[in-house]
């Protein structure tokens, strides 16, 4: 794609993203102000010990150092964002900066996006008259308009776009087969946000697979004795420096033990306190309709059953009632269970770098799936590499808009304000409809079923109309029945247990496609 063109959707999103300063901020925005003034006005050794908001410093040393930096332009705009007892400090200066470092940090995504729109170039060019048919163009779209990153980023308040903008650097470094400036990028990832550490196997894996052993058997196994001892020298000592330039202070001054205590939290209950559309979102439904049923029957009493926590918007542990209560322990399990066939997958082959990309979604996607405490904005981890494969793969790009509405959707709830729901629902709508008329423009549409969707089949098509009509009862329908006060959780719980069903769909899906390798590039 030509520089002047891709100028032109950078700057056409970045006016979108001005407009939206003003918008609706969430709790996040005064979690980032108030980290902004525990690194600016206390010391190194107290960042990971002040509590005086209840929202402490939780991310890693390098996104600590990031907020320090922040801090020092901060403080030209409104000093007072940067005082500790300044709780709920929210200035017309202080909302302006904080917009604007995420606007302004976004320039790495843009970066790192026209790097994975060049690896998308090296497959090959589809000539034709249309933008919509060209790859680099379409991706371009995909990843920068992302209905999922803007709403999260530059509404709801957080800087997802900047760590996309790594994440995407790390992969576009893989698919270029520079696996050391890979890892690097990927490193500094893991030390920015730790939540990337669900996706650090399929790095591992074919890292070790295509970078460490540098031959493979006629039967496509790995030959063990290809081990090339410098190339794993070398790959360690990238990710160790990294990390020991993160960790080492802390680590100095006897505080790694608090650090890792802050990142990793306990007791914080199995769902969050909307329910991210998962697989224990639908095992929670069947919880609650199999107790109903055991009541019925009496096998269960009245007064056994557990408050309704599930369903009361708080963050704690809980217990099921008629199904087994899901420790942590399970999810961590089910969690690397479903990620083995993947991995397992990755090595016993000859890996391609767009093998390590299905195999990044694919842990991405188990880990969405069967996590604990997942948040409902973590399926933008999925979304964003899948939108690589998109613009290659038909198969790939069905998966790809099922997921993508079903998902985006799912994250309505986040902005829950009146005057938030003309720019979500355009946006959503923008987004949806130039991921379904460019991926169909793109691969063909020639065999198109009639009533059908863009790549997508009669069951599929009737799934995303039901979507439709999802979220026209909970934004009409749930108050005009006069159901507001009564059942007050039941559109959260409608939208993550109907999402639910098309994010497990599309797992499914693509788990098939990528064990099977019925997907085909569209260049060659």
């Amino acid at each position: 794609m030509a520089a002047p063109m891709y100028f032109c959707v950078v700057v056409t999103v970045t006016i979108v993203k001005l407009l939206l300063i003003p918008s609706y901020r969430s709790t996040d925005f005064e979690v980032h102000r108030n980290w902004l003034a525990i690194t600016h006005s206390r010391p190194v050794s107290q960042w990971y010990y002040e509590d005086t908001s209840e929202w402490t410093l939780d991310y890693p040393p390098l996104f600590a150092w990031f907020e320090f930096l922040l801090s020092h332009v901060a403080k030209y705009f409104d000093p007072g964002m940067l005082e500790v007892t300044n709780l709920n400090y929210a200035s017309f200066a202080t909302v302006l900066f904080q917009r604007l470092s995420v606007i302004v940090s976004d320039l790495l995504l843009v970066y790192a996006v026209y790097e994975c729109c060049q690896c998308v170039q090296l497959v090959g060019k589809k000539k034709s008259p249309g933008l919509l048919s060209q790859p680099t163009f379409v991706l371009a779209v995909l990843l920068l308009w992302n209905f999922g990153l803007l709403i999260v980023d530059h509404i709801h308040f957080q800087y997802n776009g900047f760590l996309t903008g790594l994440k995407l650097l790390s992969i576009a470094r893989i698919l270029q087969r520079r696996h050391l400036e890979g890892a690097f990028w990927f490193s500094l990832l893991l030390n920015f946000k730790h939540i990337y550490l669900y996706i650090a196997p399929a790095y591992f894996i074919y890292l070790l697979r295509a970078h460490c052993f540098t031959r493979s058997n006629r039967d496509g196994r790995v030959q063990w004795t290809s081990l090339s001892l410098l190339n794993l020298l070398g790959l360690g000592v990238v990710v160790l420096e990294v990390f020991a330039i993160s960790f080492g202070p802390f680590i100095l001054m006897g505080q790694l033990g608090q650090v890792l205590s802050r990142l990793f939290p306990v007791k914080r209950g199995l769902v969050h306190a909307y329910w991210a559309p998962n697989f224990w979102a639908l095992y929670n439904i069947a919880d609650k309709a199999a107790t109903a049923v055991a009541v019925r029957a009496k096998l269960l009493s009245p007064n056994d059953i557990t408050q309704a926590t599930m369903t009361g918007g708080l963050v704690q542990e809980y217990t099921h009632n008629a199904l087994p209560t899901i420790t942590p322990l399970v999810t961590v399990i089910l969690t690397l269970a479903a990620m083995m066939p993947a991995l397992v997958h990755l090595w016993r082959r000859p890996c391609t770098p767009r093998d390590f990309l299905r195999c990044l979604v694919l842990c991405a996607f188990a880990s969405f799936l069967f996590g604990y405490h997942v948040h409902e904005k973590a399926i933008i981890l999925i979304i964003i590499p899948l939108s690589l494969l998109a613009v290659e793969s038909r198969q790939d790009g069905q998966v790809f808009l099922l997921l993508s509405t079903c998902g985006h959707l799912s994250l309505f709830p986040l902005l829950y304000t009146q005057a938030e729901t003309p720019s979500k629902v355009c946006l959503m709508l923008m987004f949806s409809l130039l991921a379904f008329m460019s991926l169909g423009a793109l691969h063909g549409s020639s065999r198109r079923r009639p009533y059908c969707l863009p790549l997508l089949s009669p069951v599929e098509t009737a799934y995303v109309v039901g979507l439709v009509l999802l979220q026209l009862y909970c934004s009409l329908g749930h108050h005009a029945l006069g159901l507001t006060t009564r059942l007050p959780f039941l559109p959260l719980m409608l939208t993550s247990v109907y999402c639910a069903v098309g994010v497990m769909w599309s797992w499914l899906k693509f788990y098939l496609i990528t064990l099977t390798g019925v997907h085909h590039l569209k260049q060659s």
